[in-house]
């Protein structure tokens, strides 16, 4: 059985995650940071692809010490496993990712990924290689769930969240909608890509919740199983 897959997101009132520069941009406020990093606490892992990792360097370490303390409760690492998605292995040896906070990497790779590279990432990682041209998102599940992985937090980009969604491999997701435009036809979204040709294979929601934090709104949306018939009324 693949792990269990939570999208979590913040875009803005007009659907982007970030600028057309992929530059971050704080989008939710404190309110929602807790909820978030709460929501990493009760996960295994957490995942992103390369380009979020090459435009934000984030650390994806838990930062609040209630979350670091209910995880050494738990007995389990203070920080979820961080899984990178990297088909050509890009990422840069001085990543926060790979170098700040306590825990297990694992970088996800294709083969056409330079072997060079991926020795000298085995010094900070394990390395999964699965897929020819791009990762296999599927195959890495797999290896992911015999690892012991069962719930998984993906945090972007759009790109990685498209190949999930397309692969049928997401759970639920989460979209905190905040008060601001960035516009831009080229700005990152939830799902980019080559987007669903078809309405027949759009992925369908139920929505869960929808309530209100701060200035924005938290949707929480269950996806539906792709052969699960649309209602009539």
């Amino acid at each position: 059985m693949h792990p269990y897959v939570v999208v979590n997101v913040a875009m803005s009132a007009d659907g982007k995650i970030s600028t057309r520069e992929r530059r971050q941009v704080r989008i939710s406020g404190e309110q929602d940071f807790i909820r978030v990093d709460r929501l990493k606490a009760g996960c295994d892992a957490i995942m992103v692809g390369i380009g979020t990792v090459l435009a934000d360097d984030p650390s994806l370490t838990m930062k609040s010490e209630e979350c670091r303390t209910y995880r050494k409760a738990l007995g389990l690492d203070v920080n979820p496993v961080r899984i990178i998605v990297d088909s050509s292995a890009r990422i840069p040896h001085g990543s926060a990712i790979l170098n700040k906070g306590e825990g297990k990497r694992v970088i996800a790779v294709s083969r056409r990924a330079d072997a060079t590279k991926i020795s000298a990432l085995k010094n900070k990682s394990t390395i999964i290689i699965a897929g020819d041209e791009d990762v296999d998102l599927t195959a890495l599940m797999d290896e992911l769930s015999s690892m012991g992985i069962r719930r998984i937090m993906v945090e972007g980009g759009g790109t990685l969240i498209a190949g999930l969604l397309d692969a049928g491999l997401v759970n639920e997701i989460f979209t905190f909608i905040g008060n601001m435009v960035i516009g831009g036809k080229a700005s990152p979204t939830l799902a980019d890509g080559g987007g669903f040709i078809k309405e027949s294979s759009f992925p369908r929601l139920s929505l869960l919740e929808a309530r209100r934090i701060g200035e924005g709104i938290l949707l929480h949306w269950k996806v539906n199983d792709p052969e699960q018939k649309e209602e009539t009324g």
